[in-house]
């Protein structure tokens, strides 16, 4: 026992009214600091809702739109909806703060090691979250809204061909140049009209899903270092991991297949780089048990026998 000054827990020996008490004051710079953010994010809410709509302002123009609209029925519709980006914007500006008051809450309760092997998991995991973000963005939500629009314009298109074909066919015309541009006296043209709320509905789901799908290393190394996982048993349920990264790509993501498959590939992508990470943890783990001495190479050869059997 010649040492354990260096990774005690720190010395608190505060009495639990203590504790609530700076729970609350924690809670509060918290929830101060997510207002101070969210008003910041309400004052630019209007560049942040066309920021947002870029994906489908581009898509709408490259279909021959040359002047995008969106439109809100209600007239409450368009406040509530900035409301609602400066919750989303005001929560993401504000969790360096909130986190920060989570670990200094925390931290007195960890020993030394423990504080250094989660530290920079708290730092990676808003990085990941933001790569989750800028990758529905970009990626995901412009396909989403060029399948989406593009098939709509195809239907209508082809649809009003065949009709105004139809019709000239009818009257003996059958001259190609006398059947442009395509004019019907009946029918319905069918045009898109957007709503912002619900438009903006289907970009943030896509954003949120993304960036908590890219939280999962983050989430799988942090359960192999406290033991609850290792690396042999996540690649063992590997073919159950295919049917559940299936199932949530069906339920976050609109009912388009390349979207669905991009969210599959990312997903399982990244459960593969977990078992990647989890192994190296497994491999430090057992690394500081050979040095601790708690067993050595002899003891080791019966269990990798006895597993070797399996395999």
């Amino acid at each position: 026992m010649s040492t354990t000054h260096d990774d005690e827990i720190e010395d608190s020996a505060a009495p639990l009214i203590e504790h609530l008490t700076e729970l609350r004051q924690r809670l509060i710079w918290s929830v101060v600091a997510f207002l101070v953010a969210m008003v910041a994010c309400f004052t630019v809410g209007g560049q942040i809702l066309d920021f947002l709509l870029v994906p489908i302002e581009s898509t709408m123009r490259s279909l021959g739109d040359p002047n995008p609209v969106m439109q809100y029925t209600a007239p409450q519709e368009y406040f509530f909806t900035l409301v609602r980006i400066s919750m989303v914007g005001g929560l993401a500006l504000a969790f360096p703060v909130i986190a920060y008051q989570m670990w200094r809450f925390v931290a007195p309760g960890l020993y030394r090691s423990e504080k250094n092997a989660f530290l920079p998991f708290l730092v990676a995991s808003p990085g990941l979250f933001i790569l989750g973000a800028a990758f529905a963005h970009y990626v995901v939500t412009p396909l989403a809204m060029q399948f989406f629009l593009g098939f709509a314009d195809a239907a209508s298109m082809i649809s009003t061909f065949v009709a105004t074909v139809a019709d000239g066919v009818a009257e003996g015309v059958v001259e190609v140049e006398e059947i442009a541009p395509p004019v019907t006296e009946r029918g319905i043209d069918i045009v898109f009209n957007g709503k912002v709320n619900e438009t903006l509905d289907i970009t943030l789901k896509l954003i949120v899903a993304f960036g908590l799908c890219f939280q999962l290393p983050v989430l799988l190394t942090l359960m192999g270092k406290a033991g609850l996982v290792d690396a042999a048993g996540l690649a063992s349920v590997r073919k159950y991991a295919v049917v559940a990264i299936l199932v949530l790509a069906a339920l976050v993501t609109p009912p388009d297949v390349i979207t669905q498959a991009i969210l599959f590939v990312v997903v399982y992508g990244l459960y593969e780089i977990s078992i990647f990470l989890v192994r190296r943890v497994d491999a430090k783990r057992e690394q500081q048990l050979r040095e601790d001495g708690f067993y050595d190479d002899e003891d080791e050869d019966p269990m990798a026998a006895e597993f070797g059997d399996d395999k």
